[in-house]
């Protein structure tokens, strides 16, 4: 096999319902790459599913012995990638072609460690909500404490700077802890506003939930070391830029 120059991370539990479209939407993508499944356990006939794709060279599966959950899968999946880059996809998310290749264009051209694109928010059964959610171009640590725009399954980002920031506290939004620091280090990351990534909505999914995810989302100042008081102030920002977001 060629030497992958992205590694796609995906992790799943009980995912046979979604998760062959996911991983066409890997494969169409025109980049040497290899993906990593990271199962975490599912009861479901996953791995069935996957056995159409366990022949390839480019092709990974990895089976948690124990329940790891999605930043434990992550890390894994990290730990054992080949490529130069690394990218995060849900199993039940697709990209649109081009995604990658014009991710890695972007990444050469600034010089930044990561890149995020918009999405388009798809309704379970895998139609358009019409709704579209942009991302910035250049994406700072300022800008980031007001609200997440920056989604895991759109990110494409240095391996060694995964490495460097390993998604940790599931009880929060682990990705987001991951981004905030990377860009307190690093500065900026870059964003191309173009709906490359296709969002499923999900009933079981931690945003659903919109108390929960504000619970978690305050954790996330917590856990960066803000004190509570400025943890309120940046939580305000998020909660209005929430509203916006899911008008």
């Amino acid at each position: 096999m060629k030497q992958p120059l992205v590694s796609v991370i995906m992790p799943c539990y009980n995912g046979e319902k979604y998760i062959r479209k996911a991983i066409e939407s890997v494969y169409g993508q025109e980049v040497p790459l290899e993906l990593l499944v990271i199962d975490d356990g599912s009861d479901d006939d996953t791995e069935k599913v996957l056995d159409a794709y366990k022949g390839r060279e480019d092709f990974r599966y990895l089976k948690n012995e124990k329940n790891m959950g999605a930043a434990g899968s992550r890390n894994r999946g990290v730990q054992e990638a080949s490529g130069t880059y690394i990218a995060f996809l849900d199993c039940d998310d697709w990209w649109e072609k081009g995604k990658l290749k014009e991710q890695l264009r972007v990444l050469e051209n600034t010089g930044y460690v990561m890149c995020s694109t918009g999405r388009e928010l798809m309704k379970p059964d895998g139609s358009t909500t019409g709704k579209y959610i942009p991302v910035r171009e250049d994406i700072t640590y300022k800008e980031l404490l007001k609200h997440n725009c920056i989604n895991c399954s759109s990110v494409l980002l240095e391996k060694q700077v995964a490495l460097e920031f390993p998604m940790e506290h599931d009880d929060s939004h682990e990705d987001y802890i991951s981004w905030l620091k990377i860009l307190k280090k690093y500065g900026h990351a870059a964003g191309i506003d173009k709906p490359y990534l296709k969002y499923r909505l999900s009933e079981g999914g931690k945003s659903r939930n919109k108390v929960k995810s504000a619970r978690m989302t305050f954790q996330v100042y917590r856990y960066v070391g803000y004190g509570p008081i400025t943890s309120a102030v940046f939580f305000a920002s998020y909660a209005v830029h929430g509203l916006w977001k899911y008008r």
